[in-house]
C-alpha cells in the first residue's frame, strides 16, 4: 500500500509539473511585443510643401543623445522604437533653418507620435 501512495503523489507531482509548464510556454514572449513608441511626421515650409533633405534632430532629454534622419522627397521622417518612458525633443534643419522644437512626453501614451516640423528656407 506504501508504495501505491508513493506512485499517487509522483502522478500528481508530474500532472502539477506538466500544468504549469504548459502555461508558461502558452504565455507570450515580452519579445514579441512592439518595444517603445513610433515617432514621425513631416517637414514642411510655411505653405505646407515638403522640403526635402531636411534632417530632423530627435534628443532624448535623458542621455541627451541625438538621433537623425534625413527626410526624402515627400519630407516625411519616423524613428521606431523609441522608449516611452523618456521625453524626447524632435526638430528639423534646412540650409541653416530650424524649426521650433516639439517635445513628446513620457506622460503621452500613444504608441504612436505624429508631429509636423516647419522649416521656412527663405528666411
Amino acid at each position: 500500500m506504501h508504495t501505491r501512495s508513493v506512485l499517487k503523489a509522483v502522478a500528481s507531482t508530474t500532472a502539477i509539473l506538466l500544468v504549469f509548464s504548459l502555461a508558461a510556454s502558452a504565455a507570450p514572449d515580452k519579445k514579441d511585443k512592439q518595444v517603445g513608441r513610433l515617432l514621425f511626421g513631416k517637414v514642411l515650409d510655411p505653405q505646407d510643401n515638403p522640403v526635402p533633405d531636411a534632417v530632423v534632430y530627435v534628443t532624448n532629454t535623458r542621455t541627451r543623445a541625438i538621433k537623425t534622419y534625413i527626410v526624402g522627397k515627400d519630407g516625411s521622417y519616423r524613428f521606431p522604437a523609441l522608449s516611452s518612458a523618456i521625453d524626447y525633443e524632435v526638430y528639423a534643419q534646412f540650409d541653416g533653418k530650424k524649426s521650433d522644437t516639439k517635445s513628446v512626453s513620457q506622460f503621452d501614451d500613444r504608441s504612436q507620435v505624429y508631429v509636423v516640423l516647419k522649416v521656412d528656407p527663405r528666411k
